[in-house]
């Protein structure tokens, strides 16, 4: 079996385990998702979604279904670009208690890092003394992937240097 099969067996399973199912049009635009190499936004998805099924599907179905695979925690939003990326977690080895994002400005690859239970109860802990309550459980941090800083001068490079 493929691991693209896998996945979404996975994810069909995971739907059904909170009374709902993953009908074939929310599958087609989760396997997009899973094969991208980067985030994408609604709109390429769309593009894509048509280049590969050969049929239109609306903006505003397009949306429901991501937030349908939203609330499922089988795609998370990537909020600092208005992109999507397939969940890292779908084979279940992870959990979604907090996971940081690390996304890169220039291809829009994102890296999915899960953070650990200790690091997480702490980071509760400094928000709740801070006076200020969590509404996001999703760190998302602006960055150059590998390849991307092997062929570009970062922003905090730059300003390194001219300090």
């Amino acid at each position: 079996m493929k691991a693209m099969d896998i996945y979404l067996q996975k994810a069909a399973q995971q739907c059904l385990n909170n009374g709902s199912r993953l009908t074939l049009k929310r599958e087609q635009i989760l396997s997009i998702l899973l094969i991208a190499k980067k985030a994408i936004s609604a709109y390429e998805l769309i593009d894509l979604y048509e280049s590969k099924f050969e049929k239109k599907i609306p903006a505003m179905s397009t949306y429901r279904i991501l937030e349908y695979l939203e609330n499922m925690h089988l795609v998370h939003k990537i909020k600092i670009a208005n992109k999507f990326v397939a969940c890292a977690q779908i084979s279940g080895k992870g959990s979604h208690h907090l996971s940081q994002f690390l996304f890169c400005q220039q291809c829009q690859s994102v890296e999915e890092l899960p953070i650990s239970a200790s690091i997480y109860d702490e980071f509760l802990n400094k928000i709740k003394q801070s006076g200020y309550q969590l509404c996001s459980q999703q760190i998302e941090l602006s960055c150059l992937c590998k390849a991307c800083s092997n062929t570009t001068t970062s922003p905090l490079q730059n300003m390194q240097t001219s300090i």
